[in-house]
C-alpha cells in the first residue's frame, strides 16, 4: 500500500511537468472512451503530450485508446483531454487509475466530462444509444478512497448523493434539445472485466437497476466527488445486453466501430455546452 506522502509527491511531479508545458488556465478536463478519440477533432490543439512522458502516469495498453493528454481550445474554452483511459482490468489499482483525476484537480481544473462505451440493459437500446448517467452501481473490488486519507485531498468519507453533478445534467439536457440528439438518462454499472459479463450477469444488473454496464468510470467519478470536481458523465451503447435471449456475440473491434460512428452524437452536445461555457 502506497503511503499518502509518497502519492501525494507523485501528483506534484505530475502536475509540474504539465504546468512547464503549459501553465494557463484549463476550464474542463474530458476524459474519452474507447474509440471516441474523434470527438477532439474540432479542438485546436496547444500541446500533445504522450502519457510515457509524464512522470507516474499510467499507459494505455488497450486498443482504441491513444494514450495522450493533449491541451487546447475549443470555442474559446481551454480544454484538457486524455485520450486514452485506464482500468484495472490492465492490472492497474484503482488508485493508479485514478492519478489522472488527482491531476486535473492540481492543475486547478474544476469540471471534469467523461466518455465511455457500454452494454445496454433495456430493450428499447440500441447500438449508438447516447446514455446521460445520473447515478451509478458500484461492483468494482477495489476502491480509490481505501487506505489512510490525505486530507490535502479530500475528506475521508465523500457522500456520493450527487456524484454526478445535477448542473451539468440539466445544461446537457437543454443543448442535446438544442442541437436535435435524442439520449435516456440512466443508472451505470461498474465492473472489473476484462472478460464481458454472462447472460445471467447481465439479467441481475437489469434487476438491480442498472441501464447500463461498463468496466471503467466509477473510480474517476469517486475520485472527482472526493476531490470536489464536477463531473459529466456519458455512455454510448455499443451492444444491447437485455433481454438475455437477444444477446449476440461481442467483439472489440465491434464495440469500437459503433464508437466511431456514433460518437459525433456526443461530440455535438459537449460542443454546444462548450459555446454556453
Amino acid at each position: 500500500m502506497i503511503d499518502t506522502t509518497t502519492y501525494f509527491n507523485k501528483i506534484q511531479t505530475a502536475t509540474a511537468f504539465i504546468k512547464n508545458i503549459y501553465d494557463g488556465k484549463i476550464n474542463v478536463a474530458l476524459t474519452l472512451g474507447t474509440g471516441l478519440s474523434g470527438i477532439k477533432g474540432d479542438i485546436d490543439i496547444l500541446h500533445t503530450i504522450p502519457y510515457n512522458d509524464i512522470p507516474h502516469f499510467p499507459q494505455s495498453t488497450v486498443e482504441g485508446h491513444e494514450g495522450h493528454l493533449l491541451i487546447g481550445n475549443w470555442h474559446g474554452v481551454s480544454v484538457m483531454v486524455m485520450s486514452g483511459r485506464f482500468h484495472c482490468y490492465e492490472g492497474y489499482t484503482a488508485k493508479e487509475v485514478t492519478f489522472p483525476v488527482r491531476v486535473v484537480k492540481e492543475l486547478g481544473v474544476d469540471n471534469l466530462w467523461i466518455s465511455n462505451v457500454a452494454g445496454g440493459l433495456k430493450a428499447e437500446y440500441s447500438a449508438g444509444t447516447l446514455i446521460l448517467i445520473k447515478d451509478h452501481i458500484n461492483l468494482m473490488p477495489d476502491h480509490p478512497l481505501t487506505g489512510p486519507n490525505d486530507d490535502r485531498l479530500g475528506i475521508r468519507f465523500p457522500d456520493m448523493k450527487e456524484a454526478y453533478t445535477r448542473s451539468w445534467r440539466d445544461k446537457f439536457k437543454v443543448a442535446a434539445k438544442a442541437v436535435n440528439i435524442a439520449f435516456h438518462e440512466g443508472v451505470y454499472a461498474s465492473l472489473q472485466g476484462p472478460s464481458l459479463e454472462t447472460p445471467s450477469e447481465y439479467n441481475m444488473l437489469h434487476i438491480m437497476g442498472a441501464d447500463v454496464v461498463g468496466m471503467s468510470t466509477v473510480p474517476e467519478v469517486i475520485v472527482a466527488k472526493h476531490a470536489e470536481i464536477k463531473t459529466l458523465v456519458c455512455s454510448i451503447v455499443s451492444n444491447v445486453c437485455y433481454p438475455p435471449e437477444h444477446i449476440t456475440e461481442t467483439t472489440l473491434e465491434e464495440v469500437i466501430a459503433v464508437a466511431h460512428e456514433s460518437g459525433d452524437q456526443l461530440k455535438k452536445v459537449w460542443e454546444a455546452l462548450i459555446k454556453e461555457f
